[in-house]
């Protein structure tokens, strides 16, 4: 599974004006609802699984990175997205640090594996200082998908 198979070109944030937690997922789970791939009546109850979903324990998993991600019963299939924070987010990170790398995962209920598998995509890519670095560098959707895109073709 490859990161643009689910993440929602469209979608990606490029400068997160949220400083604290329920904000920063408010605003990600508002720009895949723009994005067409959320329906209106689906916003809240989104945040609202993503948000329980913190409450287990936070996605933010430290080195200014958070994973926030949740299962939806409405969702026919994975969307997820990119955000970056120039300010950095009070997310409850790990490590207490300020976050402003995030992907955002949301998917269907019934496909658990698709879930793990993107999970897992994504923290292998996060463990690359070299694709996180030219993440942080991105100053538009499209050099966000690049980055994406060299990380898909190096992983496949």
């Amino acid at each position: 599974m490859k990161l643009l198979d689910f993440v929602v070109r469209e979608a990606i944030v490029v400068d997160l004006q949220a400083t604290g937690k329920e904000e920063a997922i408010r605003e990600m789970v508002g720009s895949l609802h723009r994005a067409g791939r959320l329906a209106d009546n689906d916003v809240e109850s989104v945040i609202r699984a993503i948000l329980g979903r913190e409450e287990l324990g936070s996605t933010g998993i430290g080195q200014g990175v958070a994973v926030p991600h949740t299962r939806h019963p409405t969702l026919q299939r994975l969307i997820g997205t990119v955000a970056l924070s120039r300010r950095g987010v009070d997310f409850a990170a790990l490590d207490g640090e300020p976050v402003d790398i995030f992907f955002l995962l949301v998917s269907p209920q019934n496909q658990p594996g698709d879930h793990l598998r993107a999970l897992e995509n994504i923290s292998r890519h996060l463990k690359d200082e070299r694709f996180v670095n030219f993440l942080r560098q991105s100053q538009s959707r499209e050099s966000v998908v690049d980055v994406l895109e060299e990380a898909d073709h190096g992983s496949a």
